[in-house]
Protein backbone atom coordinates (compact mmCIF):
# COMPACT_ATOMS: atom_id res chain seq x y z
CA UNK A 1 0.00 0.00 0.00
CA UNK A 2 1.40 3.37 -1.15
CA UNK A 3 2.00 6.51 1.68
CA UNK A 4 -0.22 8.73 0.34
CA UNK A 5 -3.16 5.89 -0.02
CA UNK A 6 -2.12 4.90 3.60
CA UNK A 7 -2.49 8.73 5.09
CA UNK A 8 -5.75 8.99 3.60
CA UNK A 9 -7.17 5.44 5.16
CA UNK A 10 -5.67 6.93 8.60
CA UNK A 11 -7.75 10.44 7.96
CA UNK A 12 -10.88 8.66 6.84
CA UNK A 13 -10.65 6.63 10.24
CA UNK A 14 -10.15 9.36 12.27
CA UNK A 15 -13.15 11.25 10.77
CA UNK A 16 -14.49 8.39 10.71
CA UNK A 17 -14.80 7.85 14.08
CA UNK A 18 -15.58 11.16 14.51
CA UNK A 19 -18.96 11.17 12.93
CA UNK A 20 -20.14 9.33 16.04
CA UNK A 21 -19.36 12.31 18.18
CA UNK A 22 -20.79 14.94 15.24
CA UNK A 23 -23.90 13.36 14.34
CA UNK A 24 -23.29 14.31 10.51
CA UNK A 25 -21.88 10.91 9.18
CA UNK A 26 -20.51 10.42 5.97
CA UNK A 27 -23.71 8.46 4.18
CA UNK A 28 -25.65 11.66 5.21
CA UNK A 29 -22.93 14.16 4.09
CA UNK A 30 -23.47 11.52 0.77
CA UNK A 31 -27.03 12.32 0.37
CA UNK A 32 -27.41 16.11 1.20
CA UNK A 33 -24.25 16.92 -1.72
CA UNK A 34 -25.93 14.20 -4.15
CA UNK A 35 -29.36 16.51 -3.41
CA UNK A 36 -28.09 19.56 -3.57
CA UNK A 37 -26.78 19.12 -6.81
CA UNK A 38 -30.75 17.34 -7.40
CA UNK A 39 -29.07 13.89 -8.26
CA UNK A 40 -31.14 10.81 -7.89
CA UNK A 41 -29.48 7.58 -6.49
CA UNK A 42 -30.09 5.66 -9.64
CA UNK A 43 -28.19 8.66 -11.27
CA UNK A 44 -25.20 8.82 -8.81
CA UNK A 45 -25.05 4.57 -9.34
CA UNK A 46 -25.02 4.93 -13.05
CA UNK A 47 -22.40 8.21 -13.21
CA UNK A 48 -20.08 6.43 -10.57
CA UNK A 49 -20.37 2.94 -11.55
CA UNK A 50 -21.74 1.62 -8.38
CA UNK A 51 -24.33 -0.59 -7.26
CA UNK A 52 -27.77 1.53 -6.47
CA UNK A 53 -28.41 -0.58 -3.30
CA UNK A 54 -24.87 0.14 -2.10
CA UNK A 55 -25.28 3.47 -2.03
CA UNK A 56 -28.59 3.38 -0.28
CA UNK A 57 -27.09 1.52 2.63
CA UNK A 58 -24.18 4.04 2.72
CA UNK A 59 -26.54 6.63 2.81
CA UNK A 60 -28.68 5.16 5.51
CA UNK A 61 -25.38 4.92 7.39
CA UNK A 62 -25.94 0.62 7.52
CA UNK A 63 -22.45 0.70 5.86
CA UNK A 64 -19.07 2.46 5.93
CA UNK A 65 -17.39 3.41 2.37
CA UNK A 66 -14.23 2.16 1.60
CA UNK A 67 -11.70 4.88 0.31
CA UNK A 68 -11.52 3.85 -2.86
CA UNK A 69 -15.48 3.98 -3.29
CA UNK A 70 -15.43 7.34 -1.91
CA UNK A 71 -12.70 8.24 -5.03
CA UNK A 72 -15.16 7.03 -7.16
CA UNK A 73 -18.09 9.44 -5.94
CA UNK A 74 -15.82 12.40 -5.53
CA UNK A 75 -15.46 11.70 -8.92
CA UNK A 76 -18.95 11.43 -10.07
CA UNK A 77 -20.10 14.44 -8.19
CA UNK A 78 -17.07 16.45 -9.24
CA UNK A 79 -16.26 17.60 -5.51
CA UNK A 80 -12.88 16.70 -3.18
CA UNK A 81 -13.09 13.94 -1.37
CA UNK A 82 -12.11 15.98 1.82
CA UNK A 83 -16.47 17.13 1.52
CA UNK A 84 -17.54 13.95 2.90
CA UNK A 85 -15.46 13.98 5.97
CA UNK A 86 -14.56 17.47 6.81
CA UNK A 87 -16.26 18.50 9.78
CA UNK A 88 -16.56 21.74 9.52
CA UNK A 89 -15.86 22.73 6.25
CA UNK A 90 -16.56 25.91 5.27
CA UNK A 91 -16.69 27.57 8.64
CA UNK A 92 -13.62 28.79 9.22
CA UNK A 93 -11.94 31.92 9.23
CA UNK A 94 -7.79 30.66 9.35
CA UNK A 95 -6.21 27.40 8.92
CA UNK A 96 -2.98 26.46 10.10
CA UNK A 97 -1.54 23.16 9.12
CA UNK A 98 1.90 21.26 10.31
CA UNK A 99 3.66 19.85 7.91
CA UNK A 100 2.49 16.12 7.37
CA UNK A 101 -1.03 17.36 8.58
CA UNK A 102 -2.43 17.88 5.92
CA UNK A 103 -5.25 16.13 3.93
CA UNK A 104 -3.45 14.47 1.05
CA UNK A 105 -5.44 12.99 -2.03
CA UNK A 106 -3.89 10.65 -4.75
CA UNK A 107 -4.85 11.05 -8.12
CA UNK A 108 -3.29 9.38 -11.10
CA UNK A 109 0.80 10.02 -10.98
CA UNK A 110 -0.37 12.46 -8.52
CA UNK A 111 -0.88 13.63 -4.93
CA UNK A 112 -2.69 16.62 -3.99
CA UNK A 113 -2.36 18.68 -0.52
CA UNK A 114 -5.37 21.47 0.54
CA UNK A 115 -3.98 24.39 2.28
CA UNK A 116 -6.55 25.21 3.48
CA UNK A 117 -9.16 22.82 3.83
CA UNK A 118 -12.22 23.55 6.29
CA UNK A 119 -12.41 26.69 4.65
CA UNK A 120 -15.04 28.23 1.85
CA UNK A 121 -14.90 27.25 -1.56
CA UNK A 122 -14.44 30.64 -3.16
CA UNK A 123 -11.90 32.90 -3.72
CA UNK A 124 -8.23 31.64 -3.72
CA UNK A 125 -7.41 27.80 -3.35
CA UNK A 126 -4.23 26.81 -2.69
CA UNK A 127 -2.93 23.46 -3.19
CA UNK A 128 0.73 21.64 -2.73
CA UNK A 129 0.76 19.30 -5.23
CA UNK A 130 3.48 16.29 -5.86
CA UNK A 131 3.51 15.26 -9.40
CA UNK A 132 5.28 11.40 -10.11
CA UNK A 133 7.44 11.23 -13.63
CA UNK A 134 4.71 11.45 -15.78
CA UNK A 135 1.91 12.69 -14.81
CA UNK A 136 0.27 15.43 -16.55
CA UNK A 137 -3.06 16.79 -16.71
CA UNK A 138 -4.15 15.14 -19.97
CA UNK A 139 -4.81 15.54 -23.54
CA UNK A 140 -7.54 18.09 -22.96
CA UNK A 141 -6.63 21.57 -22.64
CA UNK A 142 -7.97 23.52 -19.14
CA UNK A 143 -9.93 26.35 -19.15
CA UNK A 144 -11.32 28.21 -16.36
CA UNK A 145 -12.38 31.89 -14.97
CA UNK A 146 -9.79 34.03 -12.77
CA UNK A 147 -6.07 33.77 -12.84
CA UNK A 148 -4.05 31.10 -11.98
CA UNK A 149 -0.09 30.60 -10.00
CA UNK A 150 2.29 28.33 -10.38
CA UNK A 151 5.55 27.88 -7.97
CA UNK A 152 7.93 25.11 -8.49
CA UNK A 153 9.34 23.88 -5.24
CA UNK A 154 11.40 21.37 -6.73
CA UNK A 155 11.75 19.25 -9.18
CA UNK A 156 10.89 20.23 -13.18
CA UNK A 157 7.27 20.98 -14.35
CA UNK A 158 6.48 21.74 -17.47
CA UNK A 159 3.35 23.89 -18.40
CA UNK A 160 2.22 24.87 -21.55
CA UNK A 161 -0.21 27.88 -21.74
CA UNK A 162 -1.74 29.24 -25.09
CA UNK A 163 0.26 27.17 -26.82
CA UNK A 164 3.34 28.68 -25.29
CA UNK A 165 5.62 26.23 -23.22
CA UNK A 166 7.39 27.31 -19.88
CA UNK A 167 9.73 25.17 -17.96
CA UNK A 168 9.68 25.77 -14.29
CA UNK A 169 12.44 24.57 -11.77
CA UNK A 170 13.08 24.87 -7.99
CA UNK A 171 11.86 28.55 -7.29
CA UNK A 172 10.40 29.38 -10.87
CA UNK A 173 7.37 30.86 -11.02
CA UNK A 174 4.03 31.54 -13.42
CA UNK A 175 1.16 33.60 -13.03
CA UNK A 176 -1.71 34.07 -15.99
CA UNK A 177 -5.12 34.34 -17.01
CA UNK A 178 -6.76 31.22 -16.60
CA UNK A 179 -9.26 31.52 -19.54
CA UNK A 180 -5.64 30.80 -22.10
CA UNK A 181 -6.10 27.02 -22.04
CA UNK A 182 -3.21 25.48 -20.59
CA UNK A 183 -1.92 22.26 -19.66
CA UNK A 184 0.91 20.55 -16.63
CA UNK A 185 3.45 17.85 -16.77
CA UNK A 186 6.30 16.68 -14.86
CA UNK A 187 8.93 17.06 -17.66
CA UNK A 188 11.96 15.18 -14.89
CA UNK A 189 12.68 11.78 -14.13
CA UNK A 190 12.27 12.61 -10.61
CA UNK A 191 8.90 13.50 -8.69
CA UNK A 192 8.55 17.33 -8.80
CA UNK A 193 6.38 19.76 -6.26
CA UNK A 194 4.82 22.95 -6.77
CA UNK A 195 2.35 24.89 -5.15
CA UNK A 196 -0.83 25.90 -7.06
CA UNK A 197 -3.14 28.73 -6.05
CA UNK A 198 -6.52 28.85 -8.15
CA UNK A 199 -8.23 31.99 -8.21
CA UNK A 200 -11.25 31.38 -10.25
CA UNK A 201 -14.22 34.56 -10.16
CA UNK A 202 -17.08 32.56 -10.66
CA UNK A 203 -17.88 30.65 -7.06
CA UNK A 204 -19.51 28.38 -9.87
CA UNK A 205 -16.03 27.56 -11.32
CA UNK A 206 -14.44 24.54 -9.93
CA UNK A 207 -10.90 24.40 -11.12
CA UNK A 208 -9.70 21.75 -9.27
CA UNK A 209 -11.69 19.46 -10.40
CA UNK A 210 -10.95 20.33 -13.93
CA UNK A 211 -7.03 19.94 -13.25
CA UNK A 212 -7.03 16.76 -11.55
CA UNK A 213 -10.33 14.96 -13.14
CA UNK A 214 -8.84 12.42 -14.19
Amino acid sequence: MSDELQNIKEQYSEATANDENDGLGVGKRLRSIRTTRRMTLRALAEESGLNINTLSLIENEHTSPSVSTLQQLAQALQIPISDFFDTDHGNRELVCQKQGQRLQVPFELSLMEDLAAGMPHFGAESLIVTLNPGADSGHKPIVHTGREFVYCIEGRVTYTVDAQKYILESGDSLVFEAYLPHHWKNSSTKPSRLMLVLCPMDSRDNPTERHFSR
